[in-house]
């Protein structure tokens, strides 16, 4: 299945989707959003990574910053912080540029490295954009860590994309039909932006219904 442009979702929301289901359908269904400092210090970093979405030359190495992407197949768009282009014998020709490339794509984020793909779910929907974009295969990128000043190395194999696309498949069938999923707590949720508006303790509630079944039973039916 192929998406029109007007069925797009934001490429980034992977992102929050892997976090947390509700969190994405609260961002992306039902548009709300809340700064915290992990949000705000995300955005001068990504900012910083843009630079005013220019480009620059380095040895062998062609760089883009803020590249435009789309994905048709995912029915997404966005931009890669940074996408890498290295000179090699096996890689694809550029407008304008000699010789062949290959594509590399660099997710920049704050903090360290996760114990969840998150992250790397991210970077692989970039390199599954740029795949379709521009004929080619992206085996590998990497995720550099502000707090860190690192870069992860990745692996994007076939696994890993194909998780991409069954995520899209679920955000758009959850955007078509307008669903938000009920909270789940858990520890992430204290660093959540949304907490305060999605009110995930709320779900530690019991219902009027289940107390007045088990306090009340049959005997409270006159």
């Amino acid at each position: 299945m192929l998406y029109s442009e007007d069925d797009f979702l934001l490429l980034s929301g992977i992102q929050h989707f892997a976090f947390c289901r509700r969190q994405w359908a609260l961002i992306h269904i039902e548009q709300q959003w809340s700064d915290n400092l992990r949000t705000t210090e995300g955005d001068l970093l990504h900012q910083n990574a843009h630079d005013s979405y220019r480009t620059e030359s380095r040895g062998d190495v062609f760089i883009s910053r803020g590249m435009s992407v789309f994905s048709r197949m995912l029915g997404a768009s966005g931009e890669c912080d940074i996408v890498e282009f290295r000179r090699s014998p096996g890689g694809i020709t550029l407008p304008g540029k000699p010789g062949t490339y290959e594509i590399y794509p660099v997710e920049y984020k704050r903090g360290s490295p996760k114990s969840t793909d998150i992250d790397i779910l991210q970077l692989a929907a970039q390199a599954v954009c740029l795949e379709e974009m521009l004929a080619c295969e992206i085996p590998k990128g990497a995720v550099y860590y502000d707090e860190t000043k690192h870069r992860l190395r990745v692996e994007l194999t076939a696994e890993l994309k194909e998780k991409v696309r069954a995520s899209f498949l679920e955000m758009h069938e959850y955007f078509e039909r307008g669903y938000t999923p009920s909270p789940k707590p858990s520890k992430s949720c204290n660093a959540c932006s949304l907490k305060e508006i999605c009110l995930p303790r709320l779900a530690k509630t019991r219902s009027a219904k289940s107390y007045n079944d088990e306090n009340l039973g049959t005997e409270a039916v006159t």
